[in-house]
């Protein structure tokens, strides 16, 4: 069996989960990624995804918007931009927030309006599983 390691979830609006885990599944910007205890130390950025604590009474997931990871040997940091439970108060606040960013990719152009469809496409594919 994995050994547990401490997991942080923080957004700028509140704590949404801090203990310990055997695994966290990370949206990292350059790709998936499982932080489990003994992890090589790494910083990554967060693609909007879900992102899976693997704990002893299960998993929880979230729907992060981006932020950044921190992993170490001993445990697990994100601070994301905006997080939310993947349930269906969550599905409703992302919704909003998809909406604002496809609002915004509108009003845009060249590589802004590139990276803001990018990051909008990422969330929608989170928001669809929710189920």
């Amino acid at each position: 069996m994995a050994e547990m390691m401490q997991f942080d979830l923080v957004s700028p609006e509140r704590k949404l989960a801090s203990g310990q885990v055997r695994a966290v599944q990370i949206p990292g910007a350059d790709g998936d990624l499982t932080a489990m205890s003994d992890h090589a130390a790494t910083i990554t950025t967060l693609r909007p995804g879900v992102l899976t604590s693997e704990g002893p009474e299960g998993n929880t997931r979230y729907v992060v918007t981006g932020g950044f990871a921190e992993i170490t040997p001993q445990g697990t940091s994100v601070l994301a931009e905006r997080a939310f439970p993947a349930n269906a108060e969550g599905r409703a606040a992302l919704d909003v927030i998809l909406q604002e960013m496809r609002t915004k990719a509108a009003n845009s152009s060249g590589a802004d309006k590139d990276a803001l469809d990018k990051a909008a496409d990422d969330l929608e594919r989170a928001i669809s599983s929710i189920a």
